[in-house]
């Protein structure tokens, strides 16, 4: 197998990166999470990450059903209560896809997905930001030198999802998990993203300072601005995953459909994204395409050999759990573990000199746009490090 090639990025990327707002990256928690250094990619080795992941996306395009039938939502656990706003969107072009990140496995038979996130994917500030502030501190900023047009595609689906809904108010609501500066700092190159797109009115703030009505002049869904100011939003981006909604708030998710049913509001990423997000898709994908060579084998029974075993609506690594013949390897601990699972073809990712193993993260937004990497010395997970890329 391939070693992974790294160039060391000497300067302080702290500097450069508190500059640009993004302080969560070097705070104290984080001072080891962004590598000082990049993984050399050979410009191939770039290209297939990238074509792979437009190819992916098509075929789960591809392989839904139209109409969602019953069977597919119940196979890949996507709540009951969320099964009319996934039928509605994947039927109404105006409910657009903005964006996902494909975690791909290079490996000597090329890449391999390993899984989608669909709905909330990170790594947003990281990848169109921090990993290019790496190379300014180091002095390594040439054009070109990265596979890095994440904020371009961003600012390119927000300006089509504008253009979708032009019935709509031009204000844009983006919403976060409460008390994290992570989810909040993604949000925020988004809103900048959202406001070069064209929206007139844009505000970040936490999904508990959303209010939402389904009654009378005051339909629709509201955020306070500024002190005593109140405005309301034809237009939300929300970084809280729908089936969290779906599960702890049901009252608030009844509410968005009927919102969503009626056009005050539209949603993004929409809610047919889980039909992406949801791991079962990995075994559906690989009955509609057996043995593609983008694809690991999958199902939902078990594998023989070596395998992995993951929760469908798991997030984070949580309860992966890694098995050969009848052994149990290693389990991640998490939160997830009742729910139902999906068997995955082992692959082994790339090793550096160090022993160190690296996952490719390709950013689709429209298209494959964006590169970036993390890696540990075992399973991958939002914890591992950070790693920039240089072109070569």
């Amino acid at each position: 197998m391939t070693t992974i090639q790294l160039l060391p990025l000497a300067g302080n990327v702290g500097p450069a990166v508190r500059a640009l707002g993004w302080e969560w990256a070097v705070e104290e928690a984080c001072e080891n999470y962004v590598a000082r250094e990049a993984v050399r990619l050979p410009e191939a080795e770039a290209d297939a990450l990238l074509s792979a992941a437009d190819t992916l996306y098509e075929l789960m395009v591809q392989s839904i059903p139209d109409p969602v039938p019953d069977q597919l939502l119940q196979l890949l656990a996507i709540p009951p209560n969320l099964w009319t706003a996934v039928r509605h969107s994947w039927n109404d072009d105006r409910h657009w896809h903005l964006y996902g990140r494909f975690d791909l496995a290079s490996t000597p038979q090329g890449p391999k997905l390993i899984e989608f996130n669909a709905d909330t994917a990170t790594s947003i500030p990281e990848t169109a930001v921090v990993q290019w502030a790496s190379l300014v501190a180091a002095g390594q900023d040439d054009e070109d030198r990265q596979a890095n047009g994440l904020f371009e595609g961003l600012e390119a689906q927000l300006k089509h999802w504008l253009s979708l809904n032009s019935d709509l108010a031009a204000a844009l609501l983006l919403v976060h998990l409460p008390d994290s500066a992570e989810d909040e700092a993604n949000c925020t190159v988004v809103a900048e993203a959202a406001r070069a797109a064209g929206f007139r009115q844009v505000h970040v703030c936490p999904v508990d300072a959303m209010q939402v009505s389904v009654v009378g002049e005051e339909r629709g869904v509201w955020a306070e601005v500024d002190s005593g100011e109140w405005v309301r939003f034809g237009f939300v981006f929300k970084l809280v995953p729908w089936e969290i909604l779906a599960d702890e708030e049901p009252a608030l998710t009844a509410d968005l459909t009927q919102l969503l049913l009626s056009r005050d509001v539209i949603i993004a990423n929409p809610a047919y994204a889980l039909l992406f997000q949801s791991k079962g898709l990995l075994a559906w994908l690989w009955q509609a395409y057996p043995q593609h060579p983008l694809l690991l084998e999958a199902a939902f029974e078990d594998l023989t050999g070596h395998y992995v075993r993951k929760p469908l609506l798991g997030r984070e690594g949580q309860n992966v759990t890694e098995i050969e013949g009848r052994e149990l390897q290693q389990e991640q601990p998490g939160e997830f573990g009742q729910q139902p699972q999906v068997r995955q073809r082992w692959a082994q990712l790339p090793p550096d000199a160090q022993g160190r193993l690296y996952q490719a993260g390709v950013f689709w937004a429209g298209e494959a746009c964006a590169i970036g990497f993390r890696r540990e010395a075992g399973v991958i997970t939002n914890l591992s490090e950070f790693v920039p890329h240089v072109l070569q």
